[in-house]
């Protein structure tokens, strides 16, 4: 199992920003200056005031996201990067 710890808890954000820029933009809305993504998913901002996402589910997440999310076969620091990303949105 893949969690905050084993990812590497100190992220690098500003990478874990680049990363959600490439790999979640099409859906989601990953920062502020974005102006388009669909309507159904949440917003990256959303995802991180969720208190139910702490660092450790969101790990488990993307080590295995639900069906209609790419297997974007992250390594474990892209994930720590990209949730460190998240944690700046709270």
């Amino acid at each position: 199992m893949l969690t905050a710890s084993s990812a590497g808890a100190a992220g690098d954000s500003q990478n874990g920003e680049t990363l959600a820029r490439i790999w979640c933009s099409a859906c989601h809305v990953v920062a502020t200056d974005q102006t388009a993504a669909s309507a159904d998913v949440p917003t990256f901002q959303a995802i991180a005031r969720n208190p139910l996402n702490t660092p450790e589910r969101l790990a488990q997440f993307l080590a295995d996201p639900h069906p209609v999310m790419p297997d974007m076969d992250l390594s474990r620091i892209e994930v720590a990067d990209i949730i460190a990303y998240i944690e700046t949105l709270k």
